[in-house]
């Protein structure tokens, strides 16, 4: 808790203050000051002004002076400021102490906010027809962290990747196989959801305006796809499954893992979709259309917008009508149709499961809660605008269900042309349809080798195999950083020369205030006791290191909070930018045996907390670059 203890204390002795002023129930916040004005600043002078009737820079005189009382813990000093905001210091020595200690436990940055409370988290969601690009990239990354951030906030957390097995796309690759003549088997080395994408699917869309009368052999073959029942049904779900178990690769190459695929196939082959049809009808939510351009289709009402077709002339369900009952299912709303299976053991060692319709003696297993997060690209929005209206209507607003919005990805021009794609100067804006978009694969493979060459000159003694892991970590650190630090709702584009940059604000700069870390213990040859003089500890960077180590709960707080992985990614950054201060300016092998061993703790703190707060985006730290 570090930092939280020193902002614990002051609000405790607050509380104490405003009780002998008759002033109770007052929301007060401290937050941690801006350099020059303390450790701490608090605003509760501003609000205690109405009921004491005094100006704020008074009353911050008046709590000014009953705190100096409360002196000699965590605080050594407490200042009213003429704004009116009351600031505090911290006692450096006792401060250093607690954070360099606490920083050396497992749980360090853990909070307990979520106090278990489930949370379903959904992320990936890509169709089986093709390989990861980069695009999907940031849904796994913003997933997977958001996932590891819920958690070491005190949420239980059940990650779900939802594969539509059964829609347009899987029907075009279908078709392409079945009626244009490509081959079931790549190319040699070529993995499958590459050629399934980079091939099968962007030329039988093509071959779509040449020839139209495919588009109703497309309609026939996603219709039985739906049905199930038939053996082109059987060859979608036998694709589908190679693709899948390719793409999978991709995503724990990345590092991320699920608990549960669910299959859009089987939501719409389960008893799901008539109830959930049924409800609609009863709460007048839906409405069949006798004319207009929706004749004869069934529409969900939307306040102030156009109405959105559920079911089609022709009886056929829109892809609305298979996301309703699977987010009723993911809160719990209806009653599980699913057994469950075992789908494979992942790279974690984290086993994977899937839903099926066909009984089996797998125990039942529940990754329904009350509150659910999807995260799926802007584009979605008004899709998911209304699915949330109807879950809050379903559930009698007892549910959430939360849509956790992204912008798109593009490549900078230098990136897409390295890559084979002209884009006449511009970004690249992807689409799978077009085949304008690059694989999340190659744009690993791309980061791997860029790093592995500049990494064999800096470290030519290192083995091969040594090697080969720095740069598969530095390339997965690099996609990764770049895919959340920013915000949410701005575009990224991406650049694989500036991203690998040891300079600014990216992964390997990070990672290499770690390796810089690592160099400095190695050279001390110091174990560190962590009983030191910490006291000692009074250069103005180090004293900053320290408070920025402390802070790492928080950050995990704030992120968790506000749905925001960024947050981190800038902790992150913020920590290795104090640290690289710190080491340019403070000699630390140059000191005294007690200064010397006060440093080498704080260049351990640094260590375990940043190791810590990259896990939290999926990072590893590398102690050679």
């Amino acid at each position: 808790m570090s930092f939280r203890i020193l902002l614990d204390e002051i609000r405790k002795n607050l509380d104490v203050i405003l009780q002998e002023q008759k002033i109770s129930e007052l929301v007060f916040s401290l937050e941690p000051a801006k350099e020059g004005f303390g450790d701490v600043s608090c605003n509760v002078a501003f609000l205690a002004a109405k009921s004491l009737k005094k100006r704020p820079n008074e009353i911050a005189q008046l709590i000014t002076s009953s705190y100096e009382r409360f002196l000699g813990g965590l605080v050594s000093k407490v200042e009213a400021h003429p704004s009116g905001y009351v600031n505090f210091y911290a006692d450096n020595g006792k401060l250093a102490s607690l954070v360099i200690k606490q920083s050396q436990q497992d749980d360090y940055g853990s909070i307990n906010i979520g106090a278990g409370t489930k949370i379903t988290l959904e992320h990936t969601s890509v169709n089986p027809n093709k390989a990861l690009h980069i695009g999907h990239v940031r849904n796994v990354v913003v997933g997977d962290s958001m996932v590891r951030i819920l958690r070491k906030a005190g949420y239980f957390v059940q990650i779900l990747n939802y594969i539509d097995d059964s829609g347009l796309q899987v029907a075009d690759i279908l078709l392409g196989f079945t009626h244009l003549g490509f081959s079931q088997e790549p190319s040699m080395g070529q993995k499958f959801d590459h050629y399934c994408g980079d091939e099968v699917y962007v030329k039988t869309t093509e071959k779509y305006q040449s020839s139209p009368e495919l588009q109703e052999i497309r309609n026939k073959i996603l219709k039985e796809i739906e049905e199930g029942n038939s053996e082109t049904a059987k060859f979608a779900s036998k694709l589908t499954a190679r693709v899948l178990s390719e793409q999978l690769k991709t995503c724990w190459r990345l590092g991320a893992s699920y608990d549960c695929l669910n299959f859009e196939s089987e939501i719409v082959r389960s008893k799901l979709w008539p109830q959930i049809f049924d409800k609609l009808k009863q709460m007048n939510l839906i409405k069949f259309e006798s004319d207009g351009k929706n004749k004869d289709c069934w529409v969900i009402i939307a306040d102030g917008e156009e109405d959105k077709v559920l079911v089609r002339s022709n009886g056929t369900a829109t892809y609305i009508a298979k996301d309703i009952p699977y987010a009723a299912w993911k809160l719990g709303l209806v009653d599980d149709p699913f057994y469950y299976k075992e789908y494979t053991t992942q790279p974690n060692n984290m086993v994977l499961h899937q839903t099926t319709l066909e009984p089996n003696n797998s125990p039942k297993r529940n990754y329904s809660s009350d509150r659910v997060i999807t995260v799926i690209d802007s584009r979605q929005a008004r899709l998911q605008n209304i699915i949330t209206t109807l879950m809050q209507k379903f559930g009698a607003g007892k549910k959430e269900y939360i849509h956790l919005s992204y912008e798109s990805v593009t490549l900078s021009s230098d990136t897409a042309n390295s890559l084979g794609l002209d884009t006449g100067g511009k970004s690249a804006q992807m689409s799978g349809r077009k085949g304008l978009y690059v694989n999340a694969d190659k744009i690993l493979d791309t980061l791997e080798q860029k790093t592995l060459d500049e990494t064999k000159k800096r470290n030519p003694e290192l083995s091969e195999q040594a090697l080969h892991q720095i740069a598969q970590n530095v390339a997965v650190a690099t996609l990764r950083y770049e895919m959340i630090k920013q915000d949410l709702d701005k575009i990224i584009t991406f650049d694989t020369t500036k991203s690998l940059s040891l300079e600014g604000d990216t992964a390997p700069y990070i990672q290499y205030a770690y390796a810089r870390a690592s160099r400095i213990i190695e050279k001390s040859n110091t174990a560190p006791n962590l009983d030191a003089k910490y006291d000692l500890l009074n250069d103005q960077h180090e004293l900053n290191l320290v408070k920025i180590i402390g802070r790492l709960d928080l950050a995990v707080q704030d992120a968790a909070n506000n749905l925001s992985p960024k947050v981190i990614a800038k902790y992150c950054y913020s920590l290795a930018v104090s640290f690289n201060a710190f080491y340019e300016h403070v000699r630390v092998l140059d000191a005294t045996p007690d200064l010397l061993n006060a440093r080498i703790c704080l260049v351990y703190a640094f260590q375990s907390c940043l190791q810590k707060a990259l896990a939290l985006i999926g990072i590893d730290t590398p102690s050679r670059m």
